[in-house]
């Protein structure tokens, strides 16, 4: 499978990516950095060397963060490089039961409405919810997970709500937002309705596909992207847009699907087509609307002090940071952490279950940063993001509350 038409030979050995890498952060130890990456995938390309696990641990200890990307003077696409490698070890190696199971229900709404309605009833005997975080502490683990909803968020409104408006956009809402946090896609409804748009769901959309593609799953990838590809056809020339308050959802559709498509060109050519009316929620209602304006015409402003954490998916994979910071700013008293596009560590379904301990580490720097703004609020459009640093934030006993931005926002219009 590895062939994405670049050499390893173009890196240039400089080590700038080094200082940012997240993995190196907390593993000192060159192999797991962007330059040991680059070498061992470039012994791989000359056949040198044998994916044995030893290999692949060293390369799913990634977060495809893309901090080398950002840095890079020559612009390697390492996190693209490592995908491929993952789904060649996928093939070889196999991919473990339970990640098949999440994978499957991936692939199937359906069958995934149903599960998560069992776990909601599960949920509901005898678990402590955390409503201001909409999360449930596990002591046995010692993790904070999301709570599930009562109802999905797509299952809960009609196909198409019309506001009376002669504008339509669409909605992505990525299963986190569907299934867990709700109330990020019910705001949405609620600032689109304030700006006099109809809204189609958009209701047979399937996951975007990013937990399969980091982990290797490149069968689950194909189906899922082309899947999605073929529903937004079906209705793209009837809508202004499709608007996803996700980042990772986002990036994954705007960017990684060409990406993923680089040698389908048939494929390749029809996301090209589609990616410029896909829009990361902020950066839609920041560019393309008033809602800039309203808010600072209104002249509310909370005694909430908020901060703002970039994801990675946000600002280096798509450059979208200053138009939810705007935003927020208009109704919020807003301060920065001292680096806030440094990685949450969330790492993707490996990292989370695998080598937690590593993430718990990269998200221990970044509660420690957040804690010291002494923010009220902690906001990020990026419901992995979510998961990660409200866990972070509970392991080290920090007060600060985390909130998507789109929650913020109409929570302010309501004022």
């Amino acid at each position: 499978m590895f062939n994405y038409n670049i050499s390893s030979d173009a890196c240039i050995k400089c080590a700038k990516c080094v200082p940012t890498c997240t993995i190196h952060s907390v593993n000192r130890d060159e192999v797991t950095s962007p330059r040991g990456f680059i070498a061992l995938l470039g012994e791989y390309q000359r056949g040198n060397l044998e994916l044995d696990r030893e290999v692949k641990d060293i390369f799913e200890s990634c977060f495809l963060c893309t901090n080398c990307v950002d840095v890079c003077p020559k612009s390697l696409p390492t996190d693209t490089l490592i995908e491929n490698v993952r789904s060649d070890l996928a093939d070889k190696y196999g991919i473990a039961l339970y990640k098949r199971a999440f994978f499957y229900l991936l692939r199937n709404r359906k069958v995934m409405d149903i599960f998560f309605k069992f776990g909601y009833a599960f949920q509901s005997c005898g678990i402590k919810i955390k409503e201001e975080i909409n999360s449930i502490k596990l002591p046995i683990v010692k993790r904070t997970v999301p709570s599930i909803a009562k109802k999905s968020f797509l299952n809960s409104h009609p196909d198409f709500i019309d506001n009376g408006a002669d504008r339509t956009v669409a909605i992505f809402i990525g299963c986190l937002a569907n299934y867990n946090y709700t109330d990020i896609g019910d705001s949405l409804l609620k600032i689109l309705r304030r700006l006099d748009y109809n809204v189609f769901l958009a209701k047979s959309q399937v996951c975007c596909g990013a937990p399969a593609y980091f982990t290797g799953d490149f069968q689950t990838v194909d189906y899922l992207s082309k899947t999605n590809i073929k529903y937004f056809e079906t209705f793209i020339d009837r809508v202004e847009g499709i608007i996803i308050p996700e980042a990772t959802c986002s990036a994954m559709i705007r960017v990684d699907y060409e990406h993923y498509f680089y040698d389908q060109s048939e494929w390749h050519r029809r996301i090209s087509k589609l990616k410029n009316r896909i829009f990361l929620a902020t950066e839609w209602l920041y560019e393309k609307t008033d809602l800039n304006s309203i808010l600072a015409q209104k002249g509310v402003r909370s005694d909430k002090l908020v901060t703002y954490h970039d994801p990675c998916h946000s600002r280096k994979m798509q450059g979208v940071y200053k138009e939810p910071r705007e935003l927020i700013k208009n109704s919020y008293t807003f301060t920065e952490m001292e680096d806030p596009n440094h990685c949450c560590g969330f790492g993707g379904v490996t990292m989370q279950s695998e080598k937690y301990h590593l993430a718990k580490a990269v998200g221990d720097s970044k509660a420690n940063m957040i804690e010291a703004t002494s923010s009220d609020i902690v906001s990020a459009e990026c419901s992995a993001c979510r998961l990660q640093i409200t866990d972070s934030l509970e392991r080290n006993s920090v007060s600060t509350v985390f909130k998507n931005p789109i929650e913020l926002i109409a929570d302010a219009l309501e004022k």
